[in-house]
């Protein structure tokens, strides 16, 4: 049963970006809750505006309308305890993996040895023994990708927004990832709100999956995903992923 107090509540949120003309309104009136532990997915077609409301709720974009509360504080700005992860890792090219990844602490004022232990932790958790002192040039696009990961769990967030963080990946690469992406929610049970464009990514990863509209982004479905836990890649091959999945695509359109 989860915890009755919500980390992420949007009510009526609207966002419209200024134009020629008059406006390009990207979300509208979308209303959900996520709860601490939840891992919630969020499908729609391009340019539903699905990233646009991971930056809002990151606080890097003010809505037009309606309200954000995180952790029961209306969200006015960026927080502590949001970690976002973006399409691409954005690493900086001149510091190695263990550099990468203790950047938040070292910019938080934390003494060098603790942002080391918990790097080194982050680094055995996201699976990089070994490549610690490797630089971005020597890693692949998933292991890049890991880094990031890493970097935006190492603070300990209380929320983490995952904007398609493997759909620059090839196919395998991605199906692994999402695998590994699993262990490490499985293994740390952070509360997290990830933007993807696939349905099975979804479902294998989530809990709910909000469906959004074409532009503007409504809630057009709030499905929960009822299979069992914990999940491994066979389970895209049974009856019931199948029966969700045909059910989100049907809300997709």
């Amino acid at each position: 049963m989860l915890p009755s107090s919500p980390v992420i509540i949007t009510h009526r949120l609207s966002a419209v970006f200024p134009d020629r003309n008059g406006g390009l309104q990207a979300l509208d009136d979308l209303s959900f809750t996520v709860w601490p532990e939840e891992f919630v997915c969020v499908l729609g077609p391009s340019g539903c505006g699905k990233s646009t409301l991971l930056r809002a709720l990151a606080g890097l974009l003010p809505p037009t309308g309606g309200e954000i509360l995180y952790r029961g504080e209306r969200l006015n700005g960026p927080a502590d305890g949001i970690g976002f992860v973006f399409q691409r890792a954005n690493l900086m090219p001149w510091r190695s993996v263990i550099e990468n990844i203790t950047l938040p602490l070292e910019l938080a004022g934390l003494p060098h040895w603790e942002a080391l232990a918990r790097a080194l932790a982050m680094v055995k958790l996201v699976g990089l023994e070994g490549f610690e002192r490797a630089l971005p040039r020597d890693l692949s696009g998933g292991m890049a990708q890991r880094v990031a990961i890493g970097r935006a769990l190492v603070h300990d967030p209380a929320l983490l927004l995952l904007d398609e963080p493997f759909g620059s990946l090839d196919a395998l690469t991605r199906e692994r990832m999402g695998a590994e992406l699993l262990r490490i929610w499985q293994a740390n049970r952070k509360t997290v709100l990830m933007v993807t464009h696939s349905i099975s990514e979804a479902l294998l990863l989530a809990d709910r999956v909000l469906v959004l509209s074409p532009r503007p982004g409504k809630l057009r479905l709030d499905l929960r995903v009822t299979l069992p836990r914990p999940r491994d890649d066979d389970i895209r091959y049974t009856e019931a992923f199948g029966a969700l999945a045909r059910q989100l695509k049907g809300a997709i359109g």
